[in-house]
């Protein structure tokens, strides 16, 4: 079991706060759904701190749009962008081919990018449109640029998650509702165990070859992710928040937890972790407030399994 481990940042942190005096020159990043919101600031910081960053999204004009406004802020122009759809297996093929071909190492992978309790949808490839894009999009992503992490001597993947992850854990018999009722919340919460179970095997397949991986909560942010919410959704959200109620973020803040992981010395070595504002989270309390995981969040057994099945649906062995 996880324990909690305070850092020196807290809920209110920004993306700024954390990744000061970090110095990322000569370090490759990639970050998905960097054309806005969370993935835009965490591109933003990691360029500010030297980084050359590479801004995956399906929408490829407004990502330019992105690294325009990134490189005129910090001075940057260590800026491309790429285009990706986590929805079509295809295009993150090609994604993962292009940026494999202009850079042999990738020192950070944040997989950032997501949708959240849409309608009963489906991808290109017929997956669960949450199932899908957050989680095997991800998985076919991080696995495609493997190699190139590996090459990194010391690299470190970055799976954003959601305490949404709480609503449910994976069904491993029906990931994709072909034969049970669906419900947008309980999608949502197996889609961001997901993530977490995608992190973990990553890490402990790989921590052997200097790739770390690691699984967070960025708090609860106003951006186009929630796109698809009502005010009953909303009001939903505050109800399952717990007893600890729900605290909002700024972008600002709500990157702060994702660049902590991809840059935090004091998690230098380590890996396989469930993050949350900014520090080590611990298993969810008894009292059902607001902070910590749930008690299948950390199932090894269940991450394995959610592996193998991942790469039936991919149709290609990773790792």
């Amino acid at each position: 079991m996880q324990q909690e481990e305070a850092s020196r940042f807290a809920f209110e942190s920004t993306a700024e706060d954390v990744a000061a005096g970090v110095d990322l020159r000569g370090k490759l990043a990639v970050v998905t759904g960097a054309s806005g919101g969370l993935g835009a600031e965490t591109a933003r910081v990691l360029a500010s701190r030297g980084a050359r960053v590479v801004l995956a999204a399906r929408d490829v004009a407004k990502a330019e749009r992105i690294a325009a406004r990134i490189a005129a802020d910090t001075g940057s122009d260590a800026l491309e962008v790429c285009a990706v759809e986590l929805g079509s297996l295809p295009s993150v093929r090609a994604c993962a081919e292009a940026i494999r071909a202009r850079h042999p190492a990738i020192h950070l992978l944040v997989n950032n990018a997501g949708v959240m309790a849409c309608p009963l949808a489906r991808t290109e490839q017929g997956f669960e449109l949450q199932f899908g894009t957050n989680h095997l999009g991800h998985f076919l992503l991080s696995g495609l640029l493997l190699p190139a992490l590996r090459a990194a001597g010391g690299a470190r993947v970055v799976c954003v998650s959601s305490r949404g992850h709480r609503f449910g854990t994976v069904s491993l018999d029906d990931p994709n509702y072909e034969r049970r009722p669906y419900e947008k919340w309980e999608a949502y919460g197996q889609a961001k165990t997901a993530n977490i179970w995608h992190a973990l095997e990553l890490d402990r397949r790989e921590r052997t070859n200097g790739v770390r991986a690691f699984a967070l909560h960025p708090g609860a942010i106003m951006t186009e992710l929630g796109r698809h919410l009502t005010a009953e959704d909303i009001e939903t959200l505050r109800a399952r928040a717990g007893t600890g109620g729900m605290k909002w973020k700024t972008p600002q803040q709500g990157a702060a937890t994702q660049v902590w992981a991809a840059t935090a010395p004091e998690l230098e070595g380590r890996g396989g972790l469930y993050l949350e504002d900014c520090h080590v989270a611990g298993p969810q309390p008894a009292d059902m407030s607001a902070t910590g995981y749930a008690p299948w969040a950390l199932d090894a057994d269940g991450a394995a399994k959610l592996w193998a099945l991942s790469e039936q649906l991919v149709g290609a062995q990773l790792g």
